[in-house]
């Protein structure tokens, strides 16, 4: 196994609640990464639960996820973030891969934002 090679750490927010399956299970799957995250609780403070409605444009389900204030969304799209090889080099594990016109054009034209 070949070591990694960090370029430079993201920074990674979480928000989460108590008794939250998703969250748990994105953030095993950050655990899994080898990275650190912040995770803010919602329920804790009006002043977190504000913040978090307006960075999430008022989202209603958790977790919500954000890498480099880059909002990414929940577990399931950490997971599709992942599978199209889009999520290591955002977490700063590898460099950022590239990606041909085809590609591009082929994720534009199904509506995937990574």
């Amino acid at each position: 196994m070949q070591p990694i090679i960090r370029n430079s750490m993201a920074e990674i927010e979480i928000y989460t609640n108590k008794g939250c399956h998703s969250c748990v299970s994105a953030k095993h799957y950050l655990d899994k990464k080898g990275v650190t995250y912040e995770e803010k609780r919602l329920g804790k403070s009006k002043k977190t639960d504000v913040e978090f409605s307006i960075r999430t444009r008022g989202a209603k389900s958790i977790p919500q996820i954000f890498i480099n204030n880059e909002h990414i969304g929940g577990f399931d799209d950490l997971v599709k973030f992942d599978k199209a090889d889009e999520l290591d080099w955002r977490l700063g594990l590898c460099k950022r891969p590239r990606v041909g016109i085809f590609k591009s054009f082929a994720r534009f034209m199904k509506g995937e934002k990574y």
